[in-house]
């Protein structure tokens, strides 16, 4: 991913960058394009003075195809006046942020779709007809919506272009000049990691006045997450195996199977396995000299993880709930989604977001895991249709004027989507 940009001339925004495309002014269309009522000029609904001199904006765009490596390229954002609110409870970060969203799949979905929920205008490019591949990912399905493509992309605008057309491509291009490759799309870290580098990225050019190449690669974001794995190979030379819920380094810290579910219980410390003893009632295992310390205790894994197995599967998954609540010691149980979404916490966590979609009606995916105390992340657009957005975009975004509008769409170069 990455985001070009350059100085900045004194009066321009802060941090400066690559001068944008200046919207195009004036009065409203002479006539509507496919039945729709003509929209007000830019100028009209916003208002004029600080749109002159053209503001320089910061320009990012972003995209992915599937391949072993992911490669996915910057971003095209721009600000503009209309993104401010009064008010600091009101104000999001990336309020007047414009992403060009030229991913599909997973990750990098994932990332545009945070990135809209901290206010940024996220314009989704899809092919024609098909769209993102996960439309087409199911069952489940919520009428003809996919499930698997409704979890990832609320929050977005959705255009159809054939960029295989020249004219589909030019359009894409205006939007700023595609930059070099960077997002995968198969896995939700490497999602969270370029989410968290275009944030850093664009931080980083209202300092320097100046952008930057993000490379983000689905192979990175494996091995960073390795950690102790890695490391122990990298310093031990010692390969990792597979051990179910157990962890390699800490016993007990495991899924254990109770008289009518599981507990996932972890003692991280000598005085922590000593409270799992006291509330298992086995005060003597806590003195015996073969699990008196953490190293002990790996050694004999098997001989303890067999004790305390049989005293788990003495009571309901509950009961050693209430036992352990209060101790001090990491524990849990192991959820079904129903109990997930009826937990009181998940539920105060607004973890639950619900959205009326324009097809299948109200629809209901996880939240943003993150909450903030200045601004809500609230009342979110749902995932859009193919092409829902097409020409919107172009002609409010990018001042096509309606005979153009008419030309790419008989070309095949666009495509709007006919329900909206």
């Amino acid at each position: 991913m990455a985001a070009a940009g350059g100085g900045r001339p004194a009066g321009d925004l802060p941090g400066g960058g690559a001068p944008a495309k200046r919207l195009q002014e004036g009065p409203p269309p002479a006539g509507p394009a496919r039945n729709r009522a003509p929209r007000p000029s830019f100028r009209a609904k916003h208002g004029s003075g600080p749109l002159s001199p053209p503001w320089r904006v910061p320009e990012v765009e972003l995209k992915g195809r599937w391949r072993p490596h992911w490669q996915a390229c910057g971003f095209a954002m721009h600000r503009g006046r209309a993104g401010f609110t009064s008010g600091a409870d009101s104000v999001k970060p990336l309020d007047g942020v414009r992403i060009l969203d030229l991913t599909r799949v997973l990750a990098g979905p994932f990332a545009t779709m945070n990135l809209g929920d901290l206010g940024a205008e996220v314009i989704k490019v899809e092919k024609p007809g098909a769209g993102d591949d996960t439309r087409s990912w199911g069952p489940p399905f919520l009428g003809m919506e996919s499930v698997y493509f409704l979890s990832v992309n609320r929050n977005k605008k959705s255009i159809a272009v054939n960029m295989k057309n020249p004219k589909g491509a030019k359009i894409i291009k205006e939007e700023g000049e595609p930059v070099r490759p960077g997002v995968a799309m198969t896995d939700l870290a490497t999602g969270l990691y370029a989410y968290g580098a275009i944030m850093a990225g664009l931080l980083q050019r209202y300092k320097t006045g100046k952008g930057m190449h993000i490379d983000c690669n689905l192979l990175s974001s494996q091995v960073a997450c390795l950690t102790y794995v890695a490391s122990t190979y990298l310093n031990c030379k010692t390969e990792s195996k597979r051990w179910g819920t157990a962890h390699a380094s800490i016993v007990p810290y495991q899924a254990f199977k109770t008289k009518d579910g599981y507990i996932v219980v972890g003692a991280g410390n000598d005085q922590q396995f000593a409270t799992v003893c006291k509330i298992l009632n086995l005060p003597e295992i806590s003195q015996d000299s073969r699990y008196k310390n953490n190293q002990q205790r790996v050694l004999n894994r098997k001989e303890l993880t067999e004790i305390l197995t049989a005293r788990f599967l003495e009571k309901e998954t509950t009961k050693w709930l209430e036992l352990f609540e209060g101790s001090g010691v990491p524990y849990g149980p192991i959820n079904s989604m129903q109990q997930v979404f009826s937990d009181p916490q998940v539920l105060h966590n607004g973890l639950v977001m619900e959205m009326d979609h324009p097809t299948v009606g109200k629809i209901a995916v996880p939240g943003p895991a993150v909450r903030y105390s200045q601004f809500e992340v609230s009342q979110p657009k749902p995932p859009p249709l193919v092409g829902q957005h097409t020409l919107d975009v172009l002609k409010d975004t990018l001042g096509y004027k309606d005979d153009a509008l008419e030309e790419l769409l008989s070309s095949g170069a666009i495509v709007q989507h006919e329900r909206i």
